[in-house]
């Protein structure tokens, strides 16, 4: 017996399908929280004479090739970097500086900080750059052109012109002290300061010879 078959049916529409885009899916996680930094110094040469340049090397903590890490001196409007230099591998990095004048300033390294590391400084004291003076020893008793009287452990020196108190840096076979003007001298031809018999034990100087000096 035949049996008509029913009308075909229309299929239902298919919804409409959206197209969603996978840049949102297939970008790179968000960076987690940048990590703390650490520098560390292996070498640093603080004291040189004028002319002569100075250098710091260290390491910058996670080691990464490529960040910029700076020495700064500190001035009258606070730390400006004086010289940069990038890190390389391990993050070892090894910065070079011909200072322009003498001077004693204190000085430090730092990093800025970016997207993987925080920003962080250490200080390294003060840079010291100096000239050569010539000198000489005086001792005794006595009075003292600038004040007080003379003995064996009085710290100083005699100048003809600096002001009474002004502090002078003097460096001498690798020692440093730093002493005030006391008195007036010398008054030998080419020689620039007397230094008392405690700076010249302090110092571990001979009778006469040269110095470096700044202020």
């Amino acid at each position: 017996m035949y049996v008509p078959a029913p009308p075909a049916q229309h299929a239902p529409a298919l919804a409409p399908v959206d197209i969603v885009s996978t840049t949102q899916s297939l970008a790179a996680p968000p960076l987690g929280r940048a990590l703390n930094t650490t520098l560390r110094v292996r070498s640093a040469s603080l004291n040189v004479l004028d002319g002569r340049r100075t250098s710091v090397a260290g390491t910058l903590s996670p080691a990464i090739a490529g960040r910029t890490v700076v020495l700064q001196a500190m001035g009258r409007h606070g730390w400006s970097n004086v010289a940069r230099t990038r890190t390389v591998v391990k993050g070892r990095f090894r910065i070079s500086y011909l200072p322009h004048q003498t001077g004693s300033e204190p000085v430090r390294i730092a990093f800025a900080g970016d997207a993987l590391g925080l920003a962080s400084h250490r200080r390294l004291g003060r840079l010291n750059v100096y000239r050569l003076a010539e000198a000489s020893w005086y001792g005794g008793g006595g009075g003292l052109a600038c004040g007080g009287s003379l003995t064996s452990a009085t710290l100083g020196v005699a100048n003809k012109t600096l002001p009474c108190g002004t502090l002078v840096m003097l460096r001498y076979n690798g020692r440093s002290v730093r002493v005030p003007v006391v008195d007036r001298g010398p008054y030998v031809a080419g020689r620039e300061f007397d230094l008392t018999q405690a700076t010249k034990q302090a110092l571990g100087f001979g009778d006469t010879g040269q110095v470096w000096s700044t202020r």
